[in-house]
């Protein structure tokens, strides 16, 4: 199937409802224990903190893209970023985590299906990927879960 922003979106919104009803299936212990232990530790919590936060970034990155900005800077340092955004998050409880990831991934979903195809074809910076276009970008923000997903699951 082409990659159309109506596809794109469907996968977002599918991909966020299997993820929200990962979390929401987790019980107290679930939600502490660790996952990454490289420099900074990471608990399950931890992982959809990023989820959120890495999700709002990603909006506004790609919107500067769609209007024609370069999109992430050169200088942008994602371990920084990631760091300085858990501690933002520390005192949000997982259920207000949560909560927070259904709304920004409604955003996300509304926003990819107002974009057109020619939208889809423009490029900019990504933090991870580099040089890639809206519809990479995009992609890459289910397969980011998908993969911490897949972590997740062989902790738990």
């Amino acid at each position: 199937m082409p990659e159309t922003p109506t596809f794109l979106a469907e996968r977002l919104k599918t991909e966020g409802e299997k993820t929200a009803a990962f979390f929401a299936s987790l019980t107290a212990e679930q939600w502490t224990a660790e996952v990454y232990t490289e420099g900074e530790t990471w608990a399950v919590r931890n992982v959809l903190a990023h989820y959120v936060t890495a999700e709002k970034g990603f909006i506004q990155i790609f919107a500067n893209i769609q209007a024609g900005g370069s999109g992430a800077p050169d200088d942008f340092d994602i371990d920084r970023y990631n760091a300085s955004q858990q501690e933002k998050t520390r005192e949000l409880t997982p259920a207000e985590l949560l909560e927070q990831f259904i709304a920004v991934r409604a955003e996300m979903t509304a926003w990819v299906v107002r974009l057109n195809e020619a939208d889809l074809e423009k490029r900019g910076r990504h933090p991870f990927l580099g040089q890639a276009t809206l519809a990479e970008m995009v992609k890459m923000v289910y397969r980011h879960n998908q993969i911490h997903l897949r972590d997740l699951r062989k902790i738990l």
